[in-house]
């Protein structure tokens, strides 16, 4: 089971402006600290798991962050909608597009996906796989 997944960054605001445009929506809480951010999302009494944490940090070693090439982090979301509108603000706060919203087959009939990169350069997805909407013909 996945406990936490950290991305390193350079510049937190822009990366806190990015990341709020979207985790805030999907239940996240963000502490900020020296040792840079921390999301969380709140775990229940009796759940029989905790939800995985996600962290933006400054490098450990002090060299500048870079995103891993073929490192990518995905956040499934409630429906296709909140995948576009989600998308979206996430571009709007500093993000860059690396896919619009849209099925892409070759993952199963019913994913829908967006991508970006956050102002690191790290690649995010935003997914649902809900079919509550008609695929095209």
């Amino acid at each position: 089971m996945i406990a936490y997944v950290t991305v390193g960054a350079d510049d937190m605001a822009a990366v806190e402006r990015f990341y709020a445009a979207f985790l805030s929506a999907i239940g996240y809480t963000v502490q900020e600290g020296p040792e840079g951010l921390s999301y969380i999302l709140p775990v229940t009494l009796g759940q029989p798991f905790a939800p995985p944490d996600f962290y933006v940090k400054p490098t450990f070693d002090g060299r500048p962050a870079s995103a891993g090439n073929g490192t990518m982090v995905a956040f499934e979301l409630r429906n296709q909608k909140q995948v576009r509108d989600l998308h979206a603000a996430a571009l709007g706060a500093g993000g860059t597009d690396e896919g619009q919203p849209g099925f892409r087959a070759a993952y199963g009939p019913d994913f829908y996906v967006g991508y970006l990169r956050d102002p690191q350069g790290n690649k995010i997805a935003l997914f649902s796989t809900h079919p509550d909407e008609t695929r095209p013909e």
